[in-house]
């Protein structure tokens, strides 16, 4: 970025997205106007409407180095450590993946699954979360819908760690119960408290450990593997199958989100376990995303 005596914020946004275009920046519109408004505590909108807003030397300086780790391929929501989720602003760093639009359509039919509406409920009812990661779909379902109770399983502390301080963050740490736990050992839904469960939720690793080299470079070198991929890609989804009606009531819902190919094979595998009014739903890239069923 060249130098200008004095900055201001629509020359540094438009001279910020055209150097970010030759490096071959993802969105590099998107990545200024947010690492920007880091730097000087504004939205999006702030910034245009505070468009001649001069900028300083030190948040100068604040901005360039967040760039550099940008040119790196750092994730913008890394660098600044927020990802918004369903309207809400969840903490996020290395240790977790990313929240993304699609599994806001997760939370969305879990709630309409359970009776309530989107921005609120009074149903009570109990949610186990399995793999919870950032915490984004059990504080989500929390705070819009404060009389449910969610049980958040993961097998990583560190990401555990993440997602307490989410849900301290919402004010729904009370509601949340977070488990240290691997869906692979034998004792896993002996560490489970207040089952049976109405809902059953998981956006599990769905990715072939083969499609790994195949993804971003953001991806690949910042996002944790162990939260993205299993071998086969569809290992998590056969094990919450098999341990569900077991932690289910009857008439309960399990309810995943989907590899994009995935709809036939966990279609299958769920009702090898008997879950019956198996229901796919599609992303807004009409890709198949949700999957759902009931439990006998």
């Amino acid at each position: 970025m060249e130098e200008l005596k004095e900055w201001h914020v629509v020359d540094l946004l438009k001279t910020t997205a055209e150097y970010f275009v030759a490096k071959h920046v993802d969105e590099p519109r998107i990545s200024s106007e947010l690492l920007l408004g880091h730097v000087l505590s504004l939205s999006r909108l702030q910034l245009y409407l505070q468009h001649d807003r001069p900028v300083s030397r030190e948040e100068l300086d604040r901005f360039r180095d967040l760039c550099r780790q940008r040119l790196e391929g750092r994730p913008v929501q890394y660098i600044t450590g927020e990802q918004f989720f369903y309207g809400l602003q969840f903490c996020v760093d290395e240790r977790v993946l990313i929240p993304r639009p699609e599994t806001e359509l997760l939370v969305e039919q879990a709630l309409e699954s359970l009776g309530m509406a989107a921005h609120g409920g009074t149903a009570k009812a109990t949610v186990l979360d399995i793999g919870t990661g950032s915490g984004c779909i059990a504080v989500t379902m929390a705070k819009l819908c404060p009389s449910l109770r969610v049980v958040a399983v993961d097998s990583s502390p560190d990401a555990l760690v993440v997602a307490r301080m989410n849900a301290e963050r919402h004010g729904v740490a009370s509601q949340v119960t977070f488990i240290q736990a691997d869906l692979f050992e034998p004792y896993f839904t002996a560490k489970l408290p207040f089952a049976p469960y109405s809902l059953i939720i998981s956006n599990p690793p769905y990715i072939p450990r083969s499609e790994w080299e195949s993804l971003q470079r953001e991806v690949q070198q910042f996002e944790p593997e162990v939260a993205l991929t299993t071998p086969q890609g569809t290992e998590c989804y056969r094990a919450i199958a098999a341990l569900a009606p077991s932690l289910l009531v009857s008439g309960g819902m399990l309810m995943f989100e989907l590899h994009a190919d995935g709809a036939a094979v966990v279609s299958e595998l769920m009702a090898l376990q008997g879950f019956t009014e198996i229901r796919v739903s599609k992303d807004y890239s009409a890709h198949d995303r949700i999957i759902s069923g009931v439990a006998g």
